[in-house]
């Protein structure tokens, strides 16, 4: 088994704003900090890799930024125009806390890129499997408003240019960061050939979007899929969700590929989230997808670098999705493991999330 682990110097280096946490510095808010979404988690994961001995088994490499052509077909040129025009002029805000720097639209054009040809690795053959560290994010990114960190939709615009070259045609989309993946879900909404899955916390962000009644508009409806889990959901909510209700849909849609947004801020220790995952989360689901791909798609799996803000854990649970991808026997144990075992919610509680899975389940009859 071949891995692609498709990475940039240069996405590291995104940045800008006056930030403390979530919050614009003034009034009240002192400066410090800066936004949740630096670049640490992945240059850390990248060197735990390195540390290990993990990143030898991959075959990493860089990639070109996506091109206009690539970005046009998700973002109106009105919006393209306005992000390079604020890049060159020193950078700025777009939309709700997505700052940039200078070179901020290049550096957005080379993490959609990073997408772009882990995804087209996977279809042409190249890899078995592929992993792109983008940096910024794009699951909230609507086509003419960036959000939540996200500047580009990096994998919209990866499928859409790999439908452009007839590389495929049905892709299923799961995104299982903590908060719902708004702008893949708005960019697919009325489609088809995109099966939309997001697994998340409830009410996290966006406040408004994320429920389970939003099923798709059109000729999309049924293709999308929301998986809204309560805060305190730990490792046997999310597997059970996964297995009653992802798993079955991707059967029933039958994809060409499936992309995962990976996100890791469903960590236990995440300062975004309220979840309790941790490593053997993450390489539990991983698992469950490389053999959903296995049976429908011929292994064709493709993840996207998503949120995740602990710089701590995030290295750790990448790490474990990377090794169950790869195959590896190399293991970089979670830090937080009896932390993990020890905070699991009860019992009761399990219950109390299995009735709302079964429930999801009822109403999609499967």
């Amino acid at each position: 088994m071949t891995t692609g682990f498709f990475w940039d110097e240069r996405c590291f280096w995104h940045g800008g704003g006056n930030y403390a946490g979530l919050l614009p510095v003034g009034g009240l808010i002192q400066p410090g900090g800066g936004l949740p979404e630096n670049p640490e988690t992945k240059r850390r994961l990248v060197n735990l890799l390195h540390v290990t001995g993990l990143w030898s088994e991959l075959d990493t490499q860089t990639a070109p930024p996506a091109t206009h052509d690539d970005l046009l077909r998700i973002h109106p040129e009105s919006y393209l125009r306005q992000f390079k025009e604020m890049s060159n002029a020193g950078g700025g805000e777009l939309g709700l806390r997505t700052p940039f720097g200078p070179g901020g639209f290049e550096i957005a054009a080379l993490s959609a890129g990073l997408a772009k040809a882990a995804l087209f690795s996977v279809l042409q053959g190249t890899h078995t499997n592929a992993y792109a560290l983008s940096r910024p994010p794009g699951h909230h990114c609507l086509p003419d408003f960036p959000n939540g960190f996200c500047l580009l939709a990096n994998i919209a615009i990866a499928v859409e240019a790999a439908r452009a070259e007839a590389l495929a045609d049905r892709v299923a989309i799961i995104d299982w960061d903590v908060h719902h993946g708004n702008g893949t879900e708005a960019i697919f909404y009325d489609r088809a050939d995109t099966l939309t899955i997001s697994l998340h916390q409830e009410r996290n962000y966006p406040l408004d979007s994320g429920d389970f009644v939003d099923r798709g508009s059109d000729g999309g409806v049924g293709y999308n899929l929301n998986i809204p889990l309560p805060p305190g959901t730990g490792h046997a909510g999310y597997i059970e969700a996964f297995e009653r209700l992802v798993i079955p849909s991707l059967h029933a849609f039958q994809p060409d590929a499936i992309v995962v947004a990976c996100g890791f801020d469903a960590s236990l220790v995440d300062p975004l989230s309220r979840m309790i995952a941790g490593g053997e989360t993450f390489r539990a689901l991983t698992d469950m997808t490389m053999e959903a791909a296995a049976d429908l798609c011929d292994g064709r799996l493709m993840m996207a670098h998503e949120g995740g803000y602990s710089e701590v854990h995030v290295p750790f649970l990448g790490h474990a999705v990377l090794e169950a991808m790869s195959g590896s026997n190399i293991h970089a144990p979670d830090p937080f493991q009896q932390k993990f075992e020890g905070q699991q919610p009860s019992d009761r509680f399990n219950r109390y999330v299995s009735n709302q899975i079964a429930e999801m389940e009822e109403t999609l009859g499967l």
